[in-house]
């Protein structure tokens, strides 16, 4: 690893030297869901630099966290998987998500607002069961960003799979979700609901898919956590 380190034999020691560097246990968050390709990466940590990604990903190479497999069918791609040494890391990287959403207080939470990282992780746990038999596509409007940044795509197909989309798809519009960046991200987290924030939510379209948004919509997998502080 390239930092000096902490000069411990001390197991701890010795694994914070792994871990600890700037967005590396970030981007342990997004391995450990099953990115594996460095675009997708960069979606998942959108305010990391190309250029630092791939500096962190040859040290996790280097550490036996991770593998870089080549993809025969793609020539020049290559994916990144976990190696056993990194999913034995998943218990580290929840019970960090866990204590994160017991004991850090929700405001200072809901002070790095991130529509790209937002729609990104909602589109990941989206559950599709409650969603009619056909493609569903649901418009997201955050009415408090500029607009280069406020409308959002979600396309989910009959299979399941589930696309995001920064421009229109081209697709008929099942449901219209107009909202502010704060009230939506509390929700995700789970700090909120859908019923909870009605008046702060203006849904226009297919009743079906607006009364089980609750239900739909892709939510950390840390809102189950009770939080313990404001």
């Amino acid at each position: 690893m390239s930092q000096a380190g902490y000069k411990q034999f001390c197991p701890v020691a010795m694994a914070a030297e792994v871990l600890c560097t700037r967005w590396t246990m970030v981007l342990m968050r997004e391995l450990v869901a099953g990115t594996t390709r460095f675009n997708d990466l960069r979606r998942g940590v959108p305010k990391m630099s190309p250029a630092l990604l791939s500096t962190r990903l040859k040290e996790l190479e280097q550490a036996g966290v991770i593998e870089r497999r080549a993809l025969p069918s793609e020539r020049g791609i290559y994916e990144y998987h976990l190696t056993e040494a990194g999913k034995d890391l998943r218990s580290v990287v929840e019970a960090m998500g866990v204590w994160g959403q017991k004991w850090v207080e929700s405001s200072l939470s809901l002070r790095n607002l991130d529509p790209s990282l937002l729609m990104w992780d909602m589109r990941r746990n989206l559950n599709p069961t409650p969603l009619p038999d056909q493609r569903t596509v649901v418009q997201f409007l955050y009415s408090d960003l500029p607009s280069t940044k406020n409308l959002w795509w979600l396309v989910i197909e009959r299979d399941g799979a589930v696309d995001l989309c920064w421009s229109d798809p081209g697709f008929e519009i099942d449901l219209y979700v107009s909202t502010d960046l704060r009230t939506m991200t509390a929700i995700w987290m789970g700090l909120a609901t859908v019923q909870s924030e009605e008046e702060k939510l203006e849904l226009i379209g297919s009743r079906a898919v607006a009364d089980t948004m609750q239900v739909w919509l892709g939510l950390s997998p840390f809102a189950k956590q009770k939080k313990l502080v404001p």
